[in-house]
């Protein structure tokens, strides 16, 4: 799966309004919500508070990609959101987090969430990436930017 499956510029929010982690991901479920990609945000909201109560989702270098599984999703879904200034994340770097990927997947697609993951993690921890992302300043040019780096990664494997 590429991320441009799941990803364009209807699901990026490109400034951030929250402050915390928590608001952070509301914010994010709100906007999928309004979106139509999700049905009922408060069980969103819910199977992504308690992931996060195993252990941040803030996986260092600016990055956090809070998840979750939901029962009536047919697709992996997604919303990217950045918060220029940075929020307290819990990361394990003890870093602010710049870039916010929250991604759902269908309950019974374990392996296609962990695929999801994986690439994201992949691509938002490759060289000044994050830093471009913060410069961006529309959401298209942030899901162009992703693409991108999506398609260089594609590129080395097939050259290694």
């Amino acid at each position: 799966m590429n991320l441009s499956d799941i990803l364009n510029e209807t699901c990026v929010v490109p400034e951030l309004k929250s402050k915390n982690k928590k608001d952070v991901i509301r914010e994010l479920i709100e906007h999928l919500w309004r979106k139509n990609l999700i049905q009922d945000p408060m069980e969103a909201e819910k199977v992504v508070l308690e992931r996060e109560r195993l252990g941040s989702t803030g996986i260092g270098d600016g990055v956090a990609i809070p998840h979750g599984k939901l029962k009536n999703l047919k697709q992996v879904i997604c919303a990217l959101g950045v918060s220029r200034e940075g929020v307290d994340f819990q990361a394990v770097d003890g870093k602010p987090v710049n870039i916010v990927f929250l991604v759902f997947a269908p309950e019974q697609r374990v392996s296609l969430h962990l695929e999801v993951l994986s690439k994201i993690s992949r691509i938002l921890r490759m060289g000044p990436l994050v830093k471009r992302i913060l410069a961006a300043g529309d959401a298209r040019k942030i899901c162009d930017l992703i693409m991108e780096e999506e398609f260089n990664l594609k590129n080395e494997r097939e050259r290694s």
